[in-house]
């Protein structure tokens, strides 16, 4: 029975861990945070990927890609704070406005 009783709160406990653990990788904790995508409306956004530059660490990485018509944006990485953004007007991107 003492067996049978350590047994079941083992597993409870594991149980427990599992969900707590898992509960931490949802989407609406990120949205919690700040840390979320932003909504789309009618889920029509530019899903295409961008072309990421790795830096060594403890420098930010940089994104690029091009955004709307005739703008890139440039996104760096920041473990510590928010990520800086900078968007600009780029021909190369679909002309300009």
């Amino acid at each position: 029975m003492q067996r049978d009783f350590r047994t079941a709160t083992g597993l409870a406990l594991a149980a427990s861990l599992v969900l707590v653990a898992l509960s931490g990788c949802s989407q609406d904790y990120n949205d919690k945070r700040g840390k979320g995508d932003a909504p789309v409306s009618g889920k029509a956004g530019d899903n295409t990927p961008a072309e990421v530059f790795n830096f060594p660490d403890g420098f930010g990485n940089i994104a690029t890609k091009c955004v709307g018509h005739g703008n890139r944006a440039y996104v760096t990485t920041n473990a510590s704070a928010p990520s800086n953004v900078q968007i600009v007007e780029d021909s190369t991107c679909g002309g300009s406005r």
